[in-house]
């Protein structure tokens, strides 16, 4: 199912607040963006215990329950997870990655909040969670009549409130700050192949893990905790933001003059998180046109091609980063930027054909 409204993060427990307390919701969203502990969150605040029925590991009979003879009559008994006397909120997470029987099974107990003779009492909630088949995530198609039976809402991953969120969890600082600068890094869309994807949830392991070791954490470890929870291109950039932190190198020094692009073969990912940085940079302080250029436009303009042809004495291909287009082929720098670079270095032009 695909999103025509999305939500933040901040947003939902106010939509759930006046949803969910009426009308079975779904929860559509990517893998890793934080469904399953907004739902737990947001049941504590009603003060409802939160019943978690995880789809890929239901049958049937675990929701209808075996049958009882009584007085010459079968009577199915549902399991005690469901049957509660007080109200809670029954979380049904990955519900459509469940078979086509699970999914059935929940019929009822979507729509008219019963089992059998069990009813759930009054006052609690029903919420489904899953990933979108986009995700490349488990997910089975939803029958019409199933989909008929709830509200649909579309979460995004919001870098603004997941920050607000990890300065009061305790995420480490090196990750606030690295995600305050590259917001964009939170997230990332799960890849077809076998390979870690940058995630919140992925976000707060590596947190965990840089806690576990502490001040004594090289900078060898440091890449194999990276490269083993965030994508490959923000695990490098990560990294490089470490080094950062730990060495004397910056943005602002090497643009004041004070400090040169790192060449050490070593020092590669900061390399090239400094090129992220510089680019990042230009896009922020080069005019779209080159008419009127102010005095410091000018000054920053020249400063910048000076620092592409030293980096490029360095890297070739680090240098092109910084003049390359997005993902899809819109170029980020003015183009008049552009032009001044391919006449200058034309082996930078060269390097991306």
């Amino acid at each position: 199912m695909q999103a025509a409204v999305t939500v933040t993060p901040a947003r939902l427990p106010e939509l759930l607040l006046g949803l969910a307390t009426v009308r079975p919701v779904f929860l559509w969203g990517a893998p890793g963006i934080g469904k399953s502990s907004l739902v737990r969150n947001f049941a504590d605040s009603l003060g409802l215990e939160c019943v978690s029925l995880l789809g890929t590991q239901l049958a049937p009979e675990d929701l209808i329950g075996v049958p009882q003879i009584r007085d010459g009559r079968s009577v199915f008994c549902p399991p005690e997870s469901i049957a509660r006397d007080e109200p809670y909120c029954l979380f049904l997470d990955e519900l459509n990655a469940a078979t086509p029987d699970v999914q059935k099974a929940f019929y009822s107990l979507i729509l008219d909040r019963r089992i059998g003779n069990y009813e759930l009492p009054k006052g609690s909630i029903v919420i489904g969670a899953g990933n979108r088949a986009t995700d490349n995530a488990l997910a089975r198609p939803i029958a019409s009549a199933l989909v008929n039976r709830l509200t649909h809402v579309h979460l995004d991953a919001s870098a603004k409130d997941w920050l607000v969120w990890a300065g009061e969890n305790g995420i480490h600082p090196w990750i606030t700050d690295h995600l305050t600068d590259r917001p964009d890094h939170l997230w990332s869309k799960p890849p077809k192949t076998e390979e870690p994807f940058s995630t919140p949830r992925s976000w707060h392991m590596l947190s965990d893990a840089l806690h576990s070791f502490g001040r004594d954490l090289d900078e060898e470890t440091l890449k194999v905790l990276a490269h083993g929870t965030l994508t490959p291109a923000h695990a490098t950039a990560f990294c490089g933001y470490v080094k950062i932190v730990r060495s004397r190198f910056g943005i602002e020094a090497i643009l004041r003059g004070e400090a040169r692009w790192p060449h050490r073969l070593e020092d590669r990912d900061l390399l090239y998180y400094l090129a992220e940085s510089f680019r990042g940079r230009l896009v922020k302080e080069l005019p779209a046109s080159k008419e009127h250029m102010s005095a410091n436009g000018r000054q920053t303009a020249y400063r910048a091609k000076s620092l592409l042809v030293q980096l490029a004495e360095i890297s070739v291909e680090v240098a092109q980063s910084v003049i390359a287009s997005d993902a899809d082929g819109n170029p980020l720098l003015p183009a008049w930027f552009l032009i001044e670079a391919a006449r200058d270095m034309p082996r930078l032009v060269e390097a991306r054909r």
